[in-house]
């Protein structure tokens, strides 16, 4: 499965998903999965970029399957540089069944995430998003969550705001 994998992650640019979606319905296993994990590992963005996307996707439906990956996903959310593997890191990581140890340093640097406003606005809604069901699962973030809420809404940001009002308005 593994070199089959990386014909549907290749291709065009990063505006693009390419083939990347049809792995969707690939990966059925955590087998399958730890092959597609594997491609978080590349030194090309753009295959990074779609993995990142596809295990998102599949996280969705299967999140038992990140659980082995958890100090992998941790490690990435220390060194992720681009933007595009930082906003599914921010998917992937509410996923996760965390003590609260690791869940502080998690909401540490997604904290740190979206506070940054030399960050992209993406990878900023994302990691306010993670933080949120975070807190939702543990119930132990409120207060982290509702200062950086205050925060945030003082910069005015129309995608920020908007995913703020949301949140806000459960």
């Amino acid at each position: 499965m593994t070199s089959e994998i990386k014909k549907y992650l290749v291709g065009g640019d990063l505006r693009s998903i390419a083939n990347s979606w049809q792995l969707e319905t690939l990966i059925k296993t955590q087998k399958d999965f730890d092959c597609l994990f594997h491609y978080l590992h590349s030194h090309d963005r753009l295959v990074v970029m779609r993995a990142a996307d596809v295990l998102e996707k599949i996280s969705r439906y299967h999140p038992e399957f990140l659980q082995k990956h958890t100090d992998q996903l941790l490690d990435y959310l220390m060194t992720a540089k681009h933007k595009e593997f930082k906003w599914h890191l921010a998917q992937l990581v509410p996923r996760l069944k965390l003590p609260l140890e690791k869940r502080e340093y998690v909401v540490e640097i997604l904290t740190r995430w979206a506070s940054d406003s030399l960050e992209s606005k993406i990878v900023r809604v994302n990691a306010l998003q993670a933080i949120y069901d975070i807190n939702l699962e543990y119930h132990d973030k409120e207060k982290e969550l509702q200062q950086l809420i205050l925060k945030l809404k003082e910069e005015n940001i129309p995608s920020l705001n908007s995913r703020i009002r949301k949140l806000t308005s459960t």
